[in-house]
């Protein structure tokens, strides 16, 4: 058989604009995520089949505009100028249109022939707008293709233009914006110096117009090309012409002008839209906190009724029936290979398990509201808290649902554009109480504190986010020079939720978390294990019982014997393992339960320090493994456990010296 022909079509498109949409209708489950080289961006590939072609499909990062401010711009014109896909397709939202043409106007005078997908036609005609797809192809000279991508409404219709073009050679002559009528000698004449000195694949025209703007990416690149007199040359006439930005701007947004006049009608002034009316409650200062606050705590209550008895059943019918059904095949095998299988791996796998049902629950609860629209509000009405710690309105989504679980937390800040907002945001995740903090928490604190235990229990909470807020300050001060985001962000209209993007996305995040965290939670619960029955197989005299003797005088000073040492190590694999861990040491159900043993070993000032540790201690390994990931980085990684036992150790001896001299 013959090979199949083989493209590569990128698309290119503002953020909010429907562009994951598309690329999902396009590629289905047929799709890779990662990151892009040396870079924390998420990138995603996929393919599709058509008319004997394969096609392959790039997701580039959504951008605003292919200057050098942000790694999610570079990526995406260094991909289409390095890589040169056979096709770039513009995804553009009907509704806002000439916005999102300046980005189009920076794609044509790259080398790659471009189609233009009109998307939500429907949005825009609900906000009165009426366009003209023929009208404004015969304008811009490129094809233009009326989309509804959330009702797959003209998907084939692309697929058949970008076979067009490919297969049959469509004659491509865009109508490229030009610079302003004052600038264009200065441009001819920058264009003269360089002309020869211009490496591959980059063209004249293009690289002169990034000069003008003052590139600095391209600065660089042709500071370093051009020899030292004709770079003095180019470098006075820059400096000649400061202004030279604002003539291509201009040359870029008159060109709009002139692609739209005919093809573009907007409704009479003073029409206020559904989006208008729903963002006078969502986005005001004190309504939209209240919202806010109640869509969050339907999430939560969504998380508890359903997620926890879930996760309860899981682990009943799934975890403990596995064991149960190893030890009944295993009896009269080797102690060893029963508790390696039972306690190392069904033991390390069955915790990764029991965390799919809050994991749906929050990706398709944080997915649905993302894709109507709301989530840019929430990030919006938080943005002035989020700013004490030098962060913006977009970390709060993730650190939100670190509530659930860390891992979805710390994956969430791939939401955040700045490399400084999105490790900073990372360092914090952990300091958000989890779910399996809370199971721990409501064990311990009816043993010590009777009635009061709620009151403690929330007291702990509140101690856990005034850590991270105090830790947030410092953080931005010290490790990051106390710098502050600026926030801008658009706010998309609001629109009817795509479930087949919102099931992808939850497919996508799941799958990408248990490739990851579960394979490095098997590992480790195996070495913990393995630390936990050499060398004599028992517990009390393991290299982790050794461990745990070795931080004796540490946890003396908390009120902690050695065994709670070695438990708060445990929780390292998973913060309920510390309950686990506590009842194997002090060999509970032998005699008595742990929970009638705990209240005669510690004192109530001894507990409180152990639940102090335990709520601000380093987050389980899944969580660190993906920190590492995210941040791609092994310093951030380790910083952020070191700085989290030294304030969890330290916290906890404070509330022990202060409890005993008050008790």
């Amino acid at each position: 058989m013959a090979e199949k022909k083989t493209i590569t079509v990128a698309l290119a498109g503002q953020p909010n604009v429907g562009k994951s949409t598309v690329f999902n209708l396009l590629t289905g489950l047929s799709q890779h995520v990662g990151n892009w080289p040396g870079k924390t961006v998420e990138r995603k590939k996929g393919t599709y089949s058509h008319n004997g072609i394969v096609v392959h499909i790039v997701d580039l990062p959504g951008t605003y505009s292919l200057t050098a401010n942000s790694a999610e711009e570079l990526i995406a014109r260094d991909y289409i100028i390095k890589d040169q896909p056979d096709v770039v397709v513009a995804v553009i939202d009907a509704s806002a249109m000439e916005r999102n043409l300046y980005l189009v106007a920076e794609l044509l005078p790259l080398p790659s022939p471009v189609i233009l997908a009109l998307n939500m036609i429907d949005v825009a005609e609900q906000q009165g707008i009426q366009i003209e797809p023929e009208v404004l192809e015969a304008a811009l000279g490129i094809p233009v293709v009326p989309m509804v991508a959330t009702r797959n409404q003209g998907i084939r219709q692309l697929v058949e233009t970008i076979d067009e073009m490919v297969q049959d050679g469509t004659a491509y002559e865009p109508k490229r914006p030009e610079i302003r009528d004052d600038h264009r000698a200065v441009l001819e004449e920058i264009q003269d110096l360089i002309v020869s000195r211009v490496p591959d694949p980059y063209r004249v025209s293009w690289v002169s117009l990034k000069l003008l703007e003052g590139d600095d990416e391209i600065m660089r690149l042709m500071e370093d090309c051009l020899p030292e007199d004709i770079w003095e040359r180019v470098h006075a006439i820059l400096m000649e012409h400061e202004d030279a930005i604002v003539a291509v701007a201009s040359g870029r947004y008159n060109w709009i002008g002139r692609m739209t006049r005919a093809a573009l009608v907007r409704p009479g002034v003073g029409q206020i839209t559904l989006t208008e009316r729903l963002d006078r409650w969502a986005t005001h200062p004190f309504w939209g906190l209240v919202i806010l606050a109640g869509i969050l705590g339907l999430v939560f209550s969504v998380t508890y009724t359903v997620g926890a008895p879930l996760q309860d059943l899981l682990s009943t019918h799934v975890v403990e029936a596995s064991a149960r059904l190893v030890s009944a095949a295993l009896i009269g095998g080797p102690g060893w290979l029963t508790g390696l299988l039972i306690d190392g791996i069904i033991g390390g796998v069955g915790t990764v398990l029991t965390f799919i049902p809050i994991l749906l629950i929050f990706f398709a609860s944080m997915g649905l509201l993302e894709d109507m629209g709301y989530m840019a509000r929430a990030g919006y009405v938080m943005d002035r808290f989020m700013h004490l710690m030098g962060l913006h309105g977009k970390s709060f989504l993730p650190l939100f649902l670190g509530f659930g679980c860390n891992v979805p937390a710390v994956m969430g800040t791939r939401v955040i554009e700045s490399r400084r907002g999105q490790l900073l945001t990372i360092m914090l995740a952990p300091l958000v109480p989890c779910t399996a903090r809370m199971v721990v928490l409501a064990f311990i604190t009816p043993l010590f504190f009777g009635a009061a235990a709620p009151l403690v229990a929330w007291g702990l909470v509140g101690l856990s986010l005034v850590v991270l807020a105090i830790s947030g300050v410092l953080m931005n001060k010290v490790a990051f020079g106390g710098e502050r985001a600026a926030f801008i962000m658009e706010l998309p209209l609001y629109h009817v939720p795509n479930w087949r993007t919102i099931g992808l996305l939850v497919w996508q995040r799941s799958l990408s978390f248990f490739k990851r965290a579960g394979t490095v939670i098997l590992v480790m619960s195996v070495v913990l294990w393995g630390l936990s029955i050499l060398p004599t197989g028992k517990i009390e005299t393991s290299y982790l019982a050794r461990i745990g003797q070795f931080l004796a005088p540490l946890g003396a000073l908390m009120g902690l014997s050695w065994r709670m040492m070695v438990a708060l190590l445990t929780s390292f694999i998973a913060k309920e393992n510390s309950i686990a861990s506590l009842g194997i040491l002090f060999r509970a159900g032998e005699e008595a339960g742990l929970a009638e043993i705990l209240p005669g070993i510690l004192t109530p000032a001894a507990a409180l320090s152990f639940l102090v540790v335990q709520m601000l201690f380093i987050p389980c390994v899944a969580t660190v493994a993906t920190m590492f990931h995210e941040a791609n980085s092994w310093k951030w990684t380790l910083f952020s456990v070191a700085f989290l036992l030294v304030v969890s150790f330290g916290a906890g001896i404070a509330v022990y010296q202060v409890a005993a001299l008050i008790g």
